[in-house]
């Protein structure tokens, strides 16, 4: 089977310089390290390609060898310059990362840092609450109910019956973390037993079996502003769940979502709507009310409207959110015909059909114009 090319695996061009090739190969080492893909051969193996491929080319004798005879200088018994057996990949990355030890370096970018000593806040929560397009117009203060993990009145969230007291946990000494070994690395971590406080409780609490926090269902107001739109999210802190022993609450997320107008569609701060106007106003011209989200509003119609004009009327749309102005509303005009006609209706819609003089032409001379050609 042929041999990958060296510059490929890494990813990197034959002139890269050396700052570019250790860049290259601390990316790759971190992606695919046996540690952080346990169990998975292909990963592994892929970092061991790497490896050689980082030793040889951040070698000036051996990358120089490897351009030159590619990878038969490296062949045993082939007498080229730089040739020799490889390290184990494992050993080029402790040299490149300066190490494995104690949760810093190395261990940071791997697993995310060392932790923090003292026990974790509690969950957040979300919700999700539905309003009228009304009321994120105008704002809103709605009470919600919901269930979550609470402080334990009893014991007041510490986990301790009442009139015990605390001791040093024996598993970590009071340190609040214990150290594991995974491959070279030295992992830090929050104990187990105590959770990060460094203490234990000497009885635990018989409502909330020493966990410090109990289930409940817990009202809440919360304030809407105006302007709001689906997927607005408010934040209420501590509103969440209570952390275990004491620790602090989480936060509780309100998703916003408006519901769908039966007159008016919102495109941004702007409101549409579609509106039918009798076929006589619009030859004629006058004057109609509109809705609008506080009411009714005049709306000047030109005689000689065609149906689909679009009309505006500043500033009767959607508050911003932080306020300041207000979008408008724009009202599309849509001609009704009348599907049925009396006698009389008939005959004076006919005359005046006939006094106009074109009752089987298009309105517009110049469609007609356009259209002499599908006739001819």
């Amino acid at each position: 089977m042929a041999q990958k090319d060296y510059y490929e695996q890494l990813g990197i061009s034959r002139d890269a310089s050396e700052q570019d090739i250790k860049k290259a190969y601390r990316k790759l080492a971190m992606k695919y390290h046996p540690d952080k893909n346990p169990g998975d051969a292909k990963a592994e193996a892929t970092f061991k390609e790497i490896g050689h491929a980082y030793e040889v080319l951040s070698n000036p004798d051996k990358r120089a060898a490897y351009d030159r005879y590619g990878h038969a200088a490296f062949e045993q018994g082939a007498g080229r310059a730089g040739a020799g057996g490889f390290h184990d990949p494992f050993d080029v990355f402790r040299e490149v990362f300066g190490g494995g030890g104690g949760g810093g370096g190395i261990f940071e970018e791997f697993f995310g840092g060392g932790g923090r000593r003292g026990p974790q806040r509690g969950n957040d929560l979300r919700y999700d609450l539905e309003i009228s397009l009304e009321e994120a117009a105008e704002g809103v203060e709605k009470t919600i109910k919901y269930r979550r993990q609470a402080a334990c009145d009893k014991c007041s969230g510490s986990g301790a019956e009442p009139g015990s007291g605390e001791r040093v946990c024996p598993t970590c000494g009071g340190a609040g973390q214990v150290i594991s070994s995974r491959g070279f690395f030295q992992v830090r971590q929050h104990c187990p037993t105590c959770q990060g406080r460094g203490k234990v409780i000497e009885k635990p609490c018989s409502k909330c079996s020493g966990h410090g926090v109990v289930d409940e269902t817990h009202t809440l107001k919360v304030k809407i502003p105006a302007g709001v739109d689906s997927g607005s999210r408010l934040r209420s802190g501590g509103s969440g769940e209570a952390g275990p022993n004491g620790a602090p609450a989480g936060d509780l997320y309100v998703i916003i979502h408006v519901k769908e107008h039966e007159v008016f569609e919102r495109h941004e701060n702007d409101l549409y709507c579609l509106i039918p106007i009798k076929f006589t106003l619009a030859a004629l011209g006058g004057t109609i009310e509109v809705p609008t989200l506080k009411g009714r509003a005049s709306l000047k119609i030109p005689a000689g409207t065609q149906s689909g004009t679009t009309f505006r009327l500043r500033g009767k749309g959607m508050p911003t959110l932080r306020g300041g102005h207000h979008g408008d509303q724009l009202i599309q005009v849509e001609i009704e015909v009348p599907k049925k006609l009396n006698s009389d209706q008939r005959a004076k819609l006919e005359e005046f059909a006939a006094a106009c003089g074109d009752a089987d032409q298009p309105v517009s001379e110049s469609f007609f114009e356009k259209a002499k050609k599908w006739f001819e």
